[in-house]
Parts: structure tokens; C-alpha cells; sequence
């Protein structure tokens, strides 16, 4: 009888997956993206500049985009358009990520898939071309969902990820960007030795674009599941191993097919005290927040309000979008079924 009642109970389970497999698939996708924050401003942007941003975040949502539109998975669409920020030295993540204090490039990254809850992070490595690929390794071929520096690196090593001497992150930009910064912190210790001083080498007020380089993706594919993904080089001068909110899943990075997919860029360290991306899904799910709602109540208030600033792109299982940010700027855009698409920059 047991054994009867394991073959019946097999024969549904199979019978069940093949229906799930030959669902037509839905009409409704959409993909969102960000490549970071801060105080972008239209006056301080040339004409050449604000083309290769618009033309690279055109890039990476077509490249996700064709993924969505022939039926492919919304992972595999995330994956696709941040790995093409992670190669555009334009931004803070892959080729051109920040340096450390110690004049060396440390990578985040963070992916997580809506349908089963399953998340993938590398935290600190230094050598993997394209962290995002390391953090999907992560999540579909280990039992864990964070590995950090050397480890992650052996580990993407032996999973085939192609792995790059240190020297391909460096960009003569990002190296001017660190003097100028330890310049500034040099000036301020030598003006004054007070303790809030001395914590300027990791709050850096006057120059908060120095925290907010980060790119992301989040997705609605036509099977209805959710994924989103973020990566990014980190704060320009960082010390100690600092970590930010990208790899932190519920912090930076969060999807559920029950509510929403997010992807965070802004001062990490006011990211995760918030837990913003899980706060935004569980304002949905029990608060019976809608989307727009939610993300506004985190991003336009509880986060200024904290001390921090940034901004975020979200999708939820309906496929509605947001893009809050209370900075001067979001590098931002989304492409939808429908064929719409919208590049942006500055505030509107």
C-alpha cells in the first residue's frame, strides 16, 4: 500500500510539473535597472557623458529585454544586464569599480530568485570578472548563499567562472577618485581631531557620490516569477573590509513571487539597518501596501529621516515598477512587453 501510494503520489507531482511547463506563456514582462545614485546633476554633465550612460543603460536592457520577450527567465535576464554594467567602466561595479583605501578593488554582488526564495552572494572578492555570475554560482551550485573574498574566488575558480588579474579592474578615473578622497580626509585630520572628524573617512558628507556606485536589475519574466540582482564596487576609501547592503539579501537585494523584486543603491550601511528591500516586500504582503506606496515610504522618508539617502527600482508580481530615489539623480530605466522604454537620469 505504501508503495502504491508513492507511485500515485509521484505520477501527480509529474503530471503537475508538465502542466506547469506547457502554460502558455503570459504576454506581461518587464526589466528594470540602475547603475547608482547620488548627486547627479544635468549642469555637471557633458554632452558626450550623458550619451555613453544612456547609451550603456540601452544596452543592458535590450540585452535582458530579448531574454524576456523569447520566453527566457527573468534570472537570466537580470544576470544579463547587470553583467553588461559590470563590464562598462562607466560604472561603480566590474570594470570600473572603486578602490579601497588600500588601493585595491573589492567586488559585491547579490542575486536572488522570486519563485523558490533562493539567493546567491559574493562579498570582498577581488579577481572574478563578473561578480554577479559568481553570486548566481552561489546560489545554484552550494548549499550556502554567502561566500566572501578568497573563498568565493576558489570557489568561482572551480565552478568555470572566468577569473581576471586585479589589474583588469583599474580605471585611471576611479584612481584619481581615491587620491582625491584620502586628500580630503588628510585635510580634515590635519583641521581637526575630534571623533567626528575622524569618522569622516567613512561618511564622507561632502562628497557622498563617493558611496553610491552600484548597478542593478529586477525582473518580471512571462512564466510570472520575479528575480533581482545588484552589484557594485562599493565606497570609494573604504576601510576594513566594509561590506555594504548589495550582497546583504533583504537589505540591497530581495525578490518574492508573492510580492516584489528590488534592487538598492544609496548608503549601504542605512540600507541594511532598514532591511529595505525586505521592509518594502513586507509592507505588500502584510501591510497590503501597494508597490509605489511602500517604496516611497521607505526611500522618500524612513531613509532621510535615518541619515541616509539612495534609491532603488522595484517590479512586483504584476508587473507594476517603481523607481524612488532622494538624491539628486538615478542612473534608471525599464523596457515592458509592450516595446515601451525610458532611459532617465535627473529628477523630472
Amino acid at each position: 500500500m505504501k508503495r502504491l501510494f508513492i507511485l500515485f503520489a509521484l505520477f501527480i507531482l509529474n503530471n503537475s510539473l508538465a502542466l506547469a511547463q506547457n502554460q502558455p506563456l503570459r504576454d506581461k514582462f518587464v526589466l528594470v535597472i540602475h547603475g547608482g545614485a547620488g548627486t547627479i546633476l544635468k549642469s555637471q554633465m557633458t554632452p558626450e557623458k550623458e550619451k555613453a550612460f544612456q547609451d550603456a543603460l540601452n544596452k543592458a536592457l535590450q540585452l535582458g529585454n530579448d531574454i524576456l520577450q523569447k520566453g527566457g527567465t527573468a534570472l537570466d535576464a537580470v544576470e544579463a544586464a547587470v553583467r553588461s554594467m559590470e563590464d562598462n567602466p562607466l560604472f561603480n561595479a566590474g570594470k570600473g569599480a572603486v578602490f579601497t583605501n588600500e588601493g585595491k578593488n573589492e567586488l559585491d554582488a547579490a542575486i536572488m530568485n522570486g519563485e523558490n526564495l533562493a539567493a546567491g552572494s559574493v562579498a570582498g572578492v577581488t579577481t572574478i570578472k563578473n561578480p554577479i555570475s559568481a553570486a548566481r554560482a552561489v546560489m545554484e551550485k552550494s548549499p550556502h548563499v554567502m561566500m566572501t573574498g578568497k573563498g568565493a574566488e576558489k570557489f568561482a575558480r572551480e565552478k568555470g567562472l572566468e577569473i581576471v588579474d586585479p589589474s583588469y579592474f583599474y580605471t585611471e578615473h576611479r584612481w584619481k577618485a581615491l587620491q582625491a578622497a584620502i586628500a580630503e580626509d588628510s585635510t580634515k585630520m590635519k583641521l581637526d581631531h575630534d571623533d567626528s572628524t575622524r569618522q569622516s573617512a567613512l561618511k564622507q558628507p561632502e562628497n557622498r557620490d563617493y558611496k553610491y556606485g552600484t548597478v542593478g536589475a529586477v525582473a518580471l519574466d512571462r512564466h510570472g516569477n520575479l528575480a533581482a540582482a545588484t552589484s557594485t564596487g562599493g565606497m570609494t576609501n573604504k576601510k576594513f573590509g566594509r561590506v555594504g547592503d548589495a550582497p546583504i539579501i533583504g537589505a540591497g537585494t530581495y525578490a518574492n513571487n508573492q510580492t516584489v523584486a528590488v534592487s538598492g543603491t544609496g548608503w549601504g550601511e542605512y540600507f541594511i539597518r532598514l532591511v529595505m528591500a525586505k521592509s518594502i516586500s513586507d509592507m505588500m504582503e502584510f501591510g497590503k501596501m501597494p508597490l509605489k506606496k511602500a517604496a516611497d515610504e521607505m526611500v522618500m522618508k524612513r531613509l532621510p529621516a535615518l541619515g541616509g539617502d539612495g534609491g532603488l527600482i522595484a517590479v512586483d508580481k504584476d508587473g507594476n515598477i517603481a523607481m524612488p530615489f532622494c538624491t539628486e539623480g538615478m542612473y534608471r530605466g525599464f523596457i515592458d512587453n509592450s516595446g515601451k522604454k525610458e532611459v532617465r537620469i535627473y529628477k523630472d
